[in-house]
């Protein structure tokens, strides 16, 4: 669809709404003005589609004026104009970020209670009454994490970008190793470096660990005697005094076995990723996995064996080769283990992804609709609570990723993560340094994306951490 601006240059927060609204549409027009006066800001759009014309009007007093609140009163006037050539309302509303707990959490942060922050989201934004009650559920598990931090305190996320395969849907980057393993020790290598070298920038900040999440690609595709040697140097670089968590990816269990899995044990680590994406075998073959279901059961079993108590397990609603009653048998068998998480994916259609240009055998959107109400009426009716979620571009249903968990049994780094109410310290290939200031802004750090320049650049990656903690100073 086409988009004019008159009267504004505030082109992304408009056009993200139009792409997560008429993302199918390649037809039309929508206009959005604003209008200056001397004691209101009107913005005014009309969408043109299939010949027929809506406008809406949203005013602003000129003198209440910020960013924020005129690419708001820009969104809502697109929004309701939109509105009445969508099949039905958007579950999300105006809302076209990644992020949407962010708006509630900082509410409730700031004194507001669940029930103020429901009527933000509806009266604001016109967000659906569950999609109301699912971003209140998770920033309650915000609050009640962000009560365990103190301002020294910052998360250790440490990336192993290899998988030894590629899934059809994945965009990350990471580096399918197959059988060639040979950039593995060099990557190790570099990586300790960097871990030696933050650890003393750590100790001399004052600053201490709270979470730590070992995240990839798959870092299990480390051997058992790599894994240890990784994870002796965790422990050798950083002070865990204060770590209450500590997380390794597991993720797809044919990289997985008993002894690799008691050595994670073994070096600390707590809490441990087992992701079968589904337990239907036909669409573990779509997806481009070479594991069962009942490699799943498998790992999962031997993860407890190894004394793991914290579990999550990964669903994706909306796979090829997936339907409605497949997806159901999935979810089932999942909860069946009573993980203590359960996250809960939709597909999104990424650009890096095969899947992107391959869209072949997809459920529609009616069924991942389905998919998802039932994971949501499911996990709730099991004693199962939402405690983080985020969206993304190009998502089925233009719906969410949600975390759910067990009574106290959060992952505290996917919500410091997700909600960025601490500073995150990321070492390796890939990763992104996000250093919170007293002022609620933030800065980014990244990491080389790929092994090879990683281990190329691990100099400027060292300096760069000088850098990320002569910024962090400001902070205490």
């Amino acid at each position: 669809m086409k988009l004019t601006l008159q009267g504004h240059d505030d082109r992304y927060a408009v056009e993200q709404l139009q792409m997560a609204l008429f993302s199918t549409r390649p037809d039309g027009e929508a206009v959005s003005t604003l209008h200056r006066g001397a004691t209101w800001l009107t913005a005014v759009t009309a969408v043109t589609l299939d010949g027929k014309t809506t406008r809406a009007v949203r005013r602003l007093k000129a003198s209440e004026e910020t960013v924020r609140a005129r690419r708001r009163a820009l969104q809502q006037s697109y929004y309701l104009a939109a509105l009445p050539h969508l099949p039905e309302a958007p579950a999300w509303g105006a809302l076209s970020g990644v992020r949407p707990t962010k708006i509630t959490t900082k509410h409730m942060l700031e004194g507001g209670t669940a029930a103020s922050a429901k009527k933000l989201l509806q009266d604001v934004y016109y967000v659906t009454p569950e999609r109301r009650d699912l971003a209140v559920h998770c920033s309650e598990s915000t609050v009640k994490a962000a009560s365990l931090l103190e301002q020294t305190d910052l998360s250790l996320y440490i990336g192993i970008p290899f998988c030894p395969t590629r899934c059809s849907y994945c965009s990350f980057v990471s580096r399918t190793v197959g059988k060639r393993t040979e950039l593995l020790e060099p990557y190790l290598q570099a990586l300790m470096q960097e871990m030696r070298h933050a650890g003393q920038l750590l100790e001399k900040s004052g600053r201490k660990v709270r979470t730590i999440y070992i995240g990839g690609g798959t870092p299990t595709t480390l051997t058992a005697t790599q894994m240890a040697k990784l994870l002796d140097a965790v422990r050798y670089s950083f002070d865990l005094s204060r770590c209450i968590e500590f997380t390794v990816e597991g993720g797809r269990p044919d990289t997985l076995n008993a002894e690799k899995l008691r050595t994670i044990r073994r070096h600390g680590a707590d809490r441990m990723s087992i992701n079968p994406q589904t337990m239907e075998d036909h669409v573990l073959r779509a997806c481009g996995r070479p594991h069962t279901a009942q490699d799943v059961l498998r790992a999962y079993k031997e993860a407890e064996d190894a004394g793991f108590k914290a579990i999550n397990m990964d669903l994706i609603a909306g796979l090829p080769a997936d339907s409605y009653d497949g997806f159901c048998r999935s979810l089932d068998a999942v909860a069946a283990l009573n993980p203590a998480n359960i996250t809960v994916h939709t597909l999104a259609l990424k650009k890096g992804a095969d899947l992107f240009e391959k869209r072949e055998n997809l459920p529609t959107a009616r069924d991942v609709t389905q998919m998802v109400d039932y994971a949501n009426r499911t996990l709730h009716s099991l004693g199962y609570k939402p405690y983080y979620l985020y969206r993304q571009k190009y998502m089925s249903g233009s719906f969410e990723n949600v975390g759910w968990s067990r009574d106290g049994l959060d992952c505290l780094y996917n919500i410091y993560m997700m909600e960025e109410v601490h500073s995150i310290l990321s070492l390796g290939g890939g990763g992104m340094n996000k250093v919170n200031f007293p002022d609620g802004s933030l800065q980014r750090f990244h990491n080389p994306k790929f092994p090879e320049q990683y281990i190329e650049q691990i100099d400027s990656v060292l300096r760069q951490k000088e850098e990320l903690f002569e910024l962090m100073k400001e902070g205490i």
